[in-house]
């Protein structure tokens, strides 16, 4: 490709999103460029959008758009199993490296919260990797003088997975979790 500044800078932007590199922001950034009308001007028109209308709640972490939550929160929202308040953090502490410290965590904002709000109980939502783990115990640790009740959500099996498709964290956490019938 060509040395065009443009689309050098471009690379290097694309290459931040998660779980791309600058082979994949190459090949997204010809599709765009080959099909200006039909993705790139509409792309560029919704990033504007998303730029001037979205911004996350400094007190609660959700995305907010006049109306609308987002990520995490859709998936639980969308099983229709839980209606209470959310508290979204907007990573781990692990993520340091990529600018999330606890501050921009807003745990601080969640211990406000249930101390102000009469909260009863904090249910922990945070993934079943390394990070997520240290993130629910510092958490788990920052709430031990307030009188509220902490859960956290079960892992292991998901449904319709299979034993032998599983990985050996995935099954340790599935019996070290395992229920009575």
């Amino acid at each position: 490709m060509q040395n065009l500044p443009e689309i050098d800078n471009l690379i290097k932007l694309i290459s931040k999103l998660p779980g791309l590199g600058p082979k994949s922001a190459k090949r997204i950034i010809l599709k765009m460029i080959n099909n200006r009308q039909e993705i790139l001007r509409p792309l560029a028109n919704n990033l504007s959008d998303v730029f001037k209308n979205i911004e996350r709640c400094k007190i609660c972490g959700t995305l907010k758009s006049n109306n609308n939550p987002i990520s995490d929160q859709w998936a639980i929202e969308s099983s229709s199993i839980y209606q209470g308040y959310y508290h979204i953090l907007g990573g781990t502490i692990s993520d340091s490296a990529n600018g999330n410290n606890r501050e921009n965590l807003l745990i601080n904002s969640l211990i406000e919260r249930i101390k102000n709000d009469n909260i009863d109980e904090v249910i922990l939502a945070t993934s079943a990797t390394v990070e997520g783990q240290t993130t629910a115990f510092y958490i788990q640790d920052s709430l031990k003088n307030i009188n509220v009740k902490i859960s956290k959500l079960a892992q292991g099996l998901p449904v319709g997975g299979e034993i032998e498709t599983s990985d050996d964290g995935t099954l340790i956490s599935a019996f070290k979790n395992r229920k009575d019938l």
